[in-house]
């Protein structure tokens, strides 16, 4: 436990000053983060990212996370991320060619949704920031309330697994008192800080987020049970890897995109 605060701590210090600064500075951290999160997910398959497969899955996420009028303003206007994130694709799908099927199309699946994934993940905490620091905090202390919640109450009232099969350490009980903690922060943080919809609604969709950033976590710890692993990787002690902080963010932000919150 006190690694895992400490760690803590010291990521705060170092994320929170980019938090803040948005723009160019975030989106390099984003991206930077992004890369991680896609090398872990090929190290879990025990594939090299530094390989055909693996550069062109990195470049299609990281072409969705940079802003394109920020980081190719040279490109013409018409020109856009979704595009951009589609010829690295277009690289891939020539590689059966190459390699006579020793790669084949049915390969292509991991590295294309690892890209999406990560890719549209934190594309949309960039989103996020750029409409406002209120929107991206807003969004953390949803997802971080959810997980000290559930762990609490997952401790002290958990009796029913919630999928025993995936995270066997997960309760119900958790599960809930998690929703109930996010929709006490969010309130108060909302009286402070008022969305864009009326409080009741924001409310609901706070609930809302907390499911899916829920679901988010179960996710990855269905990656890592299938990969026989623990962590997605150890880049942070006694937290695990990148995915592990950020699972349950690259589900939350793009549904509050699709909500309209930003």
């Amino acid at each position: 436990m006190k690694q895992r605060v400490i760690t803590a701590a010291v990521a705060l210090l170092l994320f929170v000053p980019f938090v803040y600064m948005g723009g160019m500075p975030l989106q390099a951290v984003a991206a930077l983060l992004t890369g991680i999160g896609v090398y872990e997910l090929f190290k879990m398959r025990q594939l090299a990212l530094l390989s055909p497969v693996g550069i062109c899955s990195l470049a299609a996420a990281l072409l969705l996370v940079l802003p394109k009028d920020n980081w190719f303003p040279f490109l013409p206007a018409a020109v856009d991320n979704t595009i951009l994130f589609y010829l690295p694709i277009l690289c891939l799908l020539t590689i059966p060619v190459f390699s006579k099927n020793a790669f084949n199309f049915d390969d292509m699946a991991f590295p294309v949704l690892t890209a999406l994934y990560v890719g549209m993940g934190f594309q949309n905490f960039v989103l996020a920031r750029e409409d406002g620091l209120t929107t991206l905090i807003y969004a953390l202390f949803v997802v971080w309330s959810t997980d000290i919640g559930a762990y609490f109450f997952g401790m002290k009232f958990g009796k029913n697994k919630l999928a025993p099969a995936i995270s066997p350490n997960k309760s119900i009980e958790g599960s809930v008192g998690g929703i109930i903690s996010a929709v006490v922060v969010a309130f108060i943080f909302l009286l402070v800080y008022p969305g864009l919809y009326s409080l009741p609604v924001m409310l609901v969709l706070t609930v809302v987020f907390s499911i899916v950033g829920q679901l988010g976590d179960l996710v990855q710890s269905a990656y890592k049970r299938h990969y026989g692993v623990k962590d997605s990787g150890n880049i942070l002690p006694g937290h695990g890897g990148i995915l592990d902080r950020f699972d349950s963010l690259l589900f939350v932000f793009p549904v509050m995109h699709l909500m309209g919150l930003f």
